[in-house]
């Protein structure tokens, strides 16, 4: 017999005896209905292929059983206190930058390029100078394909970056992929991850001038003169560039803006910059002492400069320590977000 749509739900039997695949498929075609958006194209294929098989079957439920399922199904889902990601492709999305890129590349290349997740979604996240090196190595067919699955955004920008011609020929080819397969697709996006996993991975975030920098930075001004004076003669172009990337108590005054100089005294303790101003000309960095000077109060510079004058003279290494404190606390400023240094200034002494 027919059922009222107005027949009360309590006199209705539901159907116990469907199975776990008619019972997901109801709760999917429920989820469609309402507008819900559910990936299903991240389940495997033969997963996708079987509901969609399961839901050909089917024809009408019961609004008892529809109840029935959505209340199992709501159950289900308040037992789960966590779930994980499927399979080493999302353990590895899980985990992207906290794991090391290393690790991450063997692990890849364990598992495969497959299960690595999709392709697709690894490429989009490149900038736009990584996406303009592989359009640069690839064909001008596959470079359309890959700028037809970028955002828009990305995808504008990235043609700003290619040559005219280039960017031209490319924006032509997309008009001629209408006809590609999704498995053609697909493939182009596993070769062009493969590359990106064969790749070297560097083992340093830093360049080695940074990191020369960095460490010349925290030694004495003895050993810092006499490490750059060898490296200018083995290396001028890397010479220059570990200079600019150093940072002194001499380069005070081309770095620093005077706005912020009363900052960062206060973050200084007042011996250490006693001694480093006393010991200043000493070491030849009386420019910076006096750029400090000026740009602190007049109260305060006077009270600095009698009490350098009662330092007399300091001796040289612990001139240099009070100077390294005052360099520190500009750099932990610097870190934290609460200073922001100039740039060094090109030295065009030699292009004259």
């Amino acid at each position: 017999m027919p059922l009222s749509p107005d027949a009360p739900l309590a006199h209705l039997v539901p159907d116990t005896t469907i199975s776990q695949r008619a019972k997901a498929a109801i709760v999917v075609r429920l989820l469609i209905n309402e507008g819900a958006d559910i990936p299903l194209e991240e389940l495997p294929e033969s997963l996708q292929a079987e509901l969609t098989r399961q839901m050909g079957a089917m024809r009408v439920i019961d609004r008892a059983t529809l109840a029935h399922v959505v209340e199992e199904f709501a159950d289900a889902l308040d037992a789960i206190g966590l779930s994980f990601p499927g399979g080493i492709a999302g353990a590895l999305d899980a985990l992207e930058g906290r794991i090391s890129r290393e690790t991450a590349k063997r692990l890849r290349k364990e598992a495969g390029v497959r299960a690595a997740g999709d392709p697709w979604k690894r490429l989009r996240a490149l900038d736009a100078d990584a996406l303009s090196a592989i359009i640069t190595a690839e064909s001008t067919e596959v470079a359309a394909v890959l700028l037809s699955k970028l955002d828009v955004p990305k995808a504008a920008a990235l043609l700003g970056q290619l040559p005219g011609p280039v960017a031209r020929q490319i924006t032509y080819a997309v008009s001629l992929t209408a006809d590609i397969t999704p498995d053609a697709v697909d493939c182009i996006g596993l070769s062009l991850a493969t590359q990106l996993d064969e790749r070297r991975t560097p083992a340093f975030d830093t360049g080695a001038a940074e990191r020369l920098g960095a460490i010349l930075n925290s030694s004495s001004t003895p050993t810092r003169d006499d490490m750059l004076d060898g490296l200018q003669q083995t290396d001028e172009v890397l010479a220059d560039a570990v200079r600019r990337a150093i940072f002194t108590f001499g380069n005070i005054e081309e770095r620093v803006s005077p706005r912020d100089i009363p900052r960062i005294l206060r973050e200084v303790d007042p011996d250490s910059l006693r001694i480093a101003m006393a010991g200043a000309e000493e070491m030849g960095f009386a420019t910076a002492r006096d750029y400090i000077l000026e740009n602190m109060s007049s109260r305060m510079a006077d009270q600095l400069r009698e009490e350098i004058e009662e330092s007399g003279k300091v001796k040289a290494a612990e001139a240099d320590a009070a100077m390294s404190t005052v360099v520190a606390a500009i750099r932990a400023m610097e870190e934290r977000g609460e200073l922001v240094l100039n740039e060094p200034e090109e030295d065009d002494s030699d292009a004259a």
